[in-house]
């Protein structure tokens, strides 16, 4: 990556908030699994790194970082690390396939049609010919106090 493009890319992790957190545990495997999954979605992330508490420094930390997961260290400031690595949309579909996104659960969802308060009464009407007495004499409040009805 050329200084230019890091430039470029310090300068979009400018307005981004830290959404992930490493604290007194350091690097684990749920930690490395998290941020990756977040760099499929996001390509530039921003990882705050607790200072009193964190086994190790930022500038420690952000190599180990970019090395399991593949990404570029853009910056370290302070307690913040920015990371870049390139969306790859067939590693991403690998990682929902092994997940279980095709699985018979996912497809086996209802689809919802929400009806309104009409198409209701129809079909209650439809089921029980005495559900006509059961509409609504007035359209609102307004008709009621004039005594207007249907």
């Amino acid at each position: 990556m050329t200084s230019k493009e890091r430039a470029s890319w310090r300068a979009k992790a400018n307005s981004l908030e830290a959404i992930i957190q490493i604290g007194k545990e350091g690097i684990t495997d749920n930690l490395i699994t998290q941020i990756d999954d977040t760099l499929d979605v996001r390509e530039l992330i921003k990882i705050r790194v607790h200072l009193e508490t964190a086994p190790q420094t930022p500038k420690e930390l952000a190599p180990q970082l970019a090395e399991r997961l593949d990404a570029e260290v853009i910056q370290v400031i302070g307690g913040i690390i920015v990371l870049y690595r390139k969306a790859d949309p067939d590693k991403i579909q690998a990682k929902k396939k092994a997940r279980g996104q095709g699985t018979a659960k996912a497809k086996a969802k209802k689809k919802v049609k929400i009806k309104g308060l009409r198409q209701r009464q129809r079909e209650k009407e439809a089921k029980n010919p005495y559900a006509v007495y059961d509409r609504p004499r007035y359209r609102n409040d307004r008709d009621k106090k004039q005594g207007k009805s249907r």
